[in-house]
């Protein structure tokens, strides 16, 4: 989302004060959480093959405009093969564990773990280069589809995620996920009353003692792209406290802390803001808006585990990045920054573009910090590998000076994948150009793809991960198209 600019135009004054027209779909209860079950982290992490990395895509929001870029990031990592220091040929999309994705980005991530390889032949027609924002508010407008869905009325995003199902994807669950071998993809929501983040995980649904297998994927990527007051919020069912879950025991005595340990105080917030959904005598409902209110990079959960795994080693506990020699995290974000005339006017801008400018860049700003931050991280863990690997550490045997040098061993490589790292001017005020709209031209979405693998490609960061894994990039194929695979089931990743 990252300006709510994004679909404000899009039906004007009688879109804002149109009531809501769909009843919703109801997220079904479970007896009883089962942390080893579902779709989450851990039950992806046994499928992986290569153990010693954990690479992650965040993808950010800003609607057509984030999904064409993120999408030019999976095109060049599938053009891409690595050659391991063992002899071996791998596609480096192949080793992904995770990709995370909010608003635009969402629907990249969600369609990628839906249809693998296949999503490549046709995306672009079924999604990116299609007048997706005219569609909505042709629908919304349209009184043949406001009973589509019979019942209470509800809100616009409920007519938003029918046409996702129908032009891409064809009511799949996350169940259909779930059956596939590919990366997790962790799609975000803001939760309208706290302001907290909500993924669409197990975990997260165990919370609320639900069961996200029955979720649709149009729902998730719905509740991710809602922009405030122009769509309106995805509204749960909260079955909260009745399934038996309890915090991870690894993670109780920090929210049982007073004080949260350091450096993990703003993860230990997610979680026990987490906790308040427990409570569905109080929160019978939650109220989903786009994800970039609360996190538009999709940089918060990586965060999270990073300080609480950072946390934890201090603490000389086991951690979720035990064994994990690199952290990979291409930070894929499509944040415009166009240039405006305003100063060069004694009048000020309208109501309209202020509201935007207000609401924008604070979302900007902490995407910046989100960045920042993840790469501050990745400064103090290595200068802490180098003290500790010291002779001087080698020799020192005080327990207490050990301990204080405690952070988890492996390797963080943040790589930059953003408009600010374009180095060709003219190109980089083009895309920055490009409005936060669910509909571009197919120029536009040509280009942010074409741009994304060069800006991988040029990255110094990602040549410092190819030397330092011991790999080489064979020359891309020309184009990256697979042959089109059986027009059956959908295909199992």
């Amino acid at each position: 989302m990252t300006r709510l600019r994004t679909l404000t135009l899009m039906a004007g004054a009688a879109l804002l004060t149109l009531a809501g027209c769909a009843s919703r779909p109801v997220n079904p209860p479970i007896a009883q959480a089962d942390p080893n079950a579902g779709y989450r982290f851990e039950t992806r992490v046994a499928k992986a093959d290569q153990r010693e990395n954990l690479i992650i895509l965040a993808f950010s929001g800003g609607g057509t405009r984030a999904a064409a870029f993120s999408y030019g990031v999976l095109e060049y990592l599938r053009r891409t093969e690595m050659v391991t220091a063992q002899g071996k040929t791998i596609r480096m999309l192949d080793v992904v564990d995770v990709i995370t994705g909010v608003s635009g980005g969402s629907f990249t991530a969600l369609a990628y773990g839906l249809y693998g390889d296949q999503l490549f032949d046709d995306y672009e027609q079924r999604f990116l280069k299609r007048d997706v924002q005219g569609e909505i508010v042709s629908r919304v407008f349209n009184p043949a589809h406001w009973g589509t869905l019979g019942g209470v009325a509800t809100g616009r995003s409920e007519v938003a995620a029918q046409l996702y199902d129908e032009i891409l994807f064809d009511n799949a669950t996350f169940a259909d996920l779930q059956r596939g071998s590919g990366p997790l993809i962790v799609a975000s929501a803001t939760a309208l009353s706290t302001g907290a983040r909500f993924t669409f995980t197990q975990r997260q649904f165990d919370v609320i003692c639900s069961d996200l297998g029955a979720v649709p994927l149009s729902r998730a990527a719905a509740a991710s792209s809602a922009v405030p007051v122009v769509l309106s919020p995805v509204t749960l069912d909260n079955h909260g406290g009745r399934c038996g879950t309890e915090p991870s025991p690894l993670l109780k005595p920090f929210l049982d802390a007073g004080e949260p340990p350091r450096p993990a105080a703003r993860a230990v917030r997610t979680l026990r803001a987490e906790e308040d959904f427990r409570d569905s005598t109080r929160r019978p409902f939650l109220h989903l808006v786009d994800g970039g209110v609360s996190d538009n990079v999709g940089m918060r959960g990586v965060l999270d585990t990073l300080e609480i795994s950072e946390a934890l080693n201090d603490a000389g506990r086991p951690s979720p990045l035990d064994g994990k020699r690199r952290v990979i995290v291409f930070i894929v974000n499509s944040v415009s920054s166009p240039p405006t005339d305003w100063d060069r006017s004694e009048s000020p801008p309208g109501s309209v573009q202020v509201l935007l400018k207000a609401t924008g860049t604070p979302i900007d700003a902490f995407s910046f910090e989100a960045v920042e931050l993840l790469r501050d991280t990745a400064a103090r863990w290595k200068t802490m590998r180098k003290v500790r690997h010291s002779a001087a550490m080698a020799a020192n045997k005080d327990p207490a000076v050990a301990a204080a040098l405690r952070t988890p061993d492996a390797e963080i490589f943040a790589i930059d994948v953003s408009f600010a790292a374009v180095k060709d001017p003219a190109e980089r005020e083009y895309l920055n150009r490009q409005p936060t709209t669910f509909v571009l031209t197919d120029d536009a979405v040509d280009r942010l793809r074409a741009a994304a693998g060069q800006v991988i490609a040029e990255s110094p960061e990602f040549q410092r991960l190819l030397t330092d894994i011991g790999a080489k990039v064979v020359a891309p194929t020309a184009g990256g198209r697979a042959s089109k695979p059986p027009a059956s089931a959908r295909p199992a990743r």
